[in-house]
């Protein structure tokens, strides 16, 4: 998986022009809509990409706990500790958040959506939500597989449960 910061910088971001009495100031279009309280969950779901979601929710709550957040999703799913991470803050930090779908929310994506505050989950109309149970890959002893396969029996069922909370 590619690493964020080297997507971003490698990539054409808008920049936006802010007017102030104190003159001009140039934002990229993510940073300007940081500002708005907005963030985007945009692609597979890995560390470094829970790492900025996580990190930009807890700053939203600093600068003011009782304003909602919102959060647009775009995601295939991904590594499900990762998602867990941002499911975890979006349920720690005082703040409301609204989820929309904008393209798709598969496996880990439509936790994430399900996650957002009653009544504030939206999917745009050409949008697709998808729900899977929990895969992996295990090879070694028969014992190492049989582990293995319970621990994932219990993380779908931690997931189901999670669902289950908020649909």
């Amino acid at each position: 998986m590619r690493d964020p910061i080297d997507l971003y910088m490698n990539t054409l971001v808008p920049m936006v022009v802010e007017q102030t009495s104190r003159g001009e100031r140039a934002y990229d279009i993510y940073s300007r809509l940081l500002k708005e309280r907005i963030i985007f969950l945009s692609g597979p779901v890995h560390d470094g990409m829970s790492t900025l979601m996580v990190a930009q929710l807890l700053f939203l709550e600093a600068e003011n706990p009782k304003k909602d957040i919102s959060m647009y999703i775009n995601s295939p799913g991904g590594v499900v500790s990762s998602g867990l991470s941002i499911y975890d803050t979006m349920q720690y930090i005082r703040p409301k958040v609204s989820t929309l779908v904008v393209g798709q929310a598969a496996s880990m994506g439509s936790l994430l959506l399900c996650a957002g505050e009653k009544d504030m989950r939206f999917s745009l109309p050409n949008s697709r939500v998808m729900v899977h149970q929990p895969s992996g890959g295990f090879q070694g002893q028969a014992s190492d597989i049989a582990l293995h396969a319970k621990e994932i029996l219990e993380l779908k069922e931690r997931l189901n449960r999670i669902y289950v909370k908020h649909t």
